[in-house]
Formats: structure tokens, sequence, C-alpha cells
């Protein structure tokens, strides 16, 4: 029944991007983007809820639910400050990687169909996991908007001007003070994550794990201090936010 709820989702997160790139290409606005999204968050996490029971702990205990808890977080977080862009194209642009998210959770071994049961959870130990991973949202989120401001870049420098995309993209400053919020937002979050990481039992291979993650705020953090007291460039600093997301995943080697 939990893999149903999944297929679902993908399939709704799939039809919110491909249905918004066909209108955004004719120059309009898909308002229903954000309904299908809505739908495909819902489809998540009556899978989150079904897989908890199974589990009797937060499902994050393989690559594969990590995968669909990360694709969770991402739509959650399009839907709160999705308002802040134009929704619709933020949509567009979110949908593709909930589907790569959820398309990998989705093949062969990857979701055990009955997973083993959690038993004494350390409380410690699933805020580690949740806030970490919900942190995690936040960043890709940011790494989204990194990569629209990229196109927003090249469409001017093109002198794309009148193409559909360019007209629906939102304001290149809009788009820095979102892309900075969002990375904050995940900073915090990816703090508490941490702190409750070290105040959690470790056994031998959770501390490569825990040193990756730090590996991965400190770089979060260096790129934000730059950027307060030096100063960086809005297409280097969207780069950054892309580059450090992606190789931020290697920290699920670990898991």
């Amino acid at each position: 029944m939990d893999r149903w709820f999944l297929i679902a989702a993908t399939a709704l997160a799939a039809v919110a991007g491909v249905r918004g790139l066909l209108i955004l290409r004719h120059g309009d606005k898909s308002r229903w983007t954000v309904w299908w999204m809505i739908a495909a968050l819902v489809c998540q996490m009556g899978y989150l809820v079904i897989r908890g029971e199974m589990r009797g702990a937060c499902p994050l205990r393989s690559i594969g639910e990590i995968s669909v808890y990360l694709a969770w977080s991402l739509t959650l977080f399009y839907l709160l400050v999705g308002p802040m862009y134009r929704i619709s194209l933020l949509g567009v642009f979110t949908a593709p990687l909930v589907v790569l998210f959820q398309g990998f959770a989705l093949l062969p071994g990857r979701l055990a169909a009955n997973p083993e049961r959690i038993l004494n959870t350390n409380p410690w130990g699933e805020t580690h996991s949740a806030m970490s991973v919900l942190a995690y949202g936040a960043l890709a989120l940011a790494a989204v908007a990194g990569v629209m401001f990229l196109v927003l870049d090249r469409q001017l420098k093109e002198h794309h001007l009148k193409s559909g995309l360019f007209r629906n993209l939102p304001p290149v400053r809009e788009l820095l003070v979102s892309l900075e919020r969002l990375l904050w937002i995940g900073m915090i979050l990816l703090t508490f994550g941490l702190l409750a990481g070290l105040l959690m039992p470790h056994g031998d291979g959770a501390w490569a794990h825990l040193i990756a993650a730090v590996s991965v705020w400190a770089g979060y953090v260096a790129m934000m201090a730059v950027k307060r007291i030096r100063g960086i460039t809005g297409r280097r600093f969207a780069l950054g936010a892309v580059a450090l997301f992606v190789l931020s995943l290697g920290v699920f080697a670990f898991i």
C-alpha cells in the first residue's frame, strides 16, 4: 500500500512539471502546478505515515526512505515559500527534482517490502535524522532557486527577452534574496540536526557520517561568511548553492 502512495506522488509531480513546462513555452502561467504539487504532498504524507507505522519510528532507515523524505521536505518548502516567487514557475523547476528523488527510491532494492521494525529508538537520533533531512529540503530548494537565477542570467546575456520563460521568471534581486533566505533556513535546521547528532549514541560507523555532515555545514557557513564579509556576485552565489547541494548528497554514502 505504501508503494502505491509513492508511485502516485511521483506521477503527480511529473504531471506538474511536464504540464507546467508545456504551458510555459507558450508564455502563460500554469495555475494548476501548485495543486498538482499539493496532491503529491498528500500522497507523500500517506506514504510516510504508513512507512512510519511499519518501522515504528521515523522512516529514515534506508537510502530509499531518505530519498522520499527529502522529496517530501522539498515539496513542503516549495509550498511554504512559493509565494515569494512566481509559484507556478518554481514548481516547474522543483517537480523534476522531486521525481528524481522518488524515482530513485522506487528502483528495485531501495525500499524493503517488509521493513524491519525499530525498537528502543533514541530521541536524539530521531531528531538528528528528521531535522537534517528537513534541512536538505530547504537547501535543495535553494539550489533550485540558484538554477533559476542561472537560467535568467543566461537569458539576459543572450537577449532572449521575449521568450515565455523570461517573461515568467521573477526579478534577479528577488531570486537572490529568496536564495539567501532558504540557505539560512537550511543552515539553521542543519545546525539543530548536528547538535542532536552529537548528543545521540554513536556506533563505529556513525562518526564518518557525522564528520561528513559537519563538513557540509562548514561549506555553507564559509560561503555565507564570504558573502557577508567580502561580497560575492549573484552568479557565483547561485553556482555555490547548486554545487554545495550536489556535493552534500555525498553525506548519504556514509549511511
